[in-house]
């Protein structure tokens, strides 16, 4: 086994889009939301999510966000306990 194929994969969503307020999370335009990419580690889309941001800097009110898909597909194992 390669280290590759031992490494488990975390996927992370990269997405963002224009908020309609500086002070809420609801964007503006949801069918222009901008679908970055799923990336298998969270250093791959961190690298995403920062080159989107810094490709938009001058607008205020354009956010990108990572998602940690891998706690969504399984929430048990991010050590959580549910009742």
């Amino acid at each position: 086994m390669t280290q590759d194929e031992s490494k488990k994969q975390l996927l992370h969503l990269v997405f963002g889009g224009e908020l309609k307020t500086l002070q809420s999370m609801d964007f503006r335009d949801l069918d222009n939301l901008d679908i970055v990419g799923i990336f298998p580690d969270y250093r791959s889309a961190e690298l995403a999510w920062r080159a989107k941001a810094q490709a938009t800097v001058d607008n205020a009110h354009m956010r990108y966000f990572i998602v940690h898909l891998h706690r969504l597909l399984e929430p048990d194992a991010s050590g959580g306990k549910q009742s």
